[in-house]
């Protein structure tokens, strides 16, 4: 028995089209499919990167606040591999989007920074 691969990532939101819009316009996630589920009053976003699903975005009423930032139990980060780490930084910030300074990895020696989604869920960009 063996795991395959990672399927998708799965992440509540607490503004749908703040975080439909981060996702998709800057980022560059491609909608692969969006369903409003009328019984929960929330939408489920799937979110594909180079043909690859990888997130399901949820809304749901009122969600709970992360417990803190990035110390709780449980997931602690979402990264993604991209070249051109710097461009990448450049690009965000352009975007009014807070980024940390770029950090060397200790171990591999690659580059990598940290920035937030509109819900304060932590995300890494690493170099490939």
């Amino acid at each position: 028995m063996k795991i395959e691969k990672l399927h998708h990532i799965a992440i509540i939101c607490s503004n749908y089209e703040m975080s439909k819009r981060f996702y998709t316009k800057v980022l560059g996630f491609e909608i692969k499919q969006e369903v409003y589920r009328k019984e929960r009053d929330s939408y489920k976003l799937d979110l594909s990167l180079n043909g690859m699903y990888l997130i399901e975005l949820f809304s749901f009423p009122n969600p709970p606040k992360r417990a803190s930032f990035p110390e709780a139990s449980g997931l602690r980060h979402v990264a993604f591999g991209v070249k051109n780490l710097k461009s990448w930084k450049d690009y965000l910030e352009s975007s009014n989007v807070s980024c940390q300074e770029i950090r060397i990895d200790e171990f591999t020696g690659k580059q990598f920074f940290f920035f937030n989604d509109p819900d304060d869920l932590p995300i890494e960009l690493y170099e490939i």
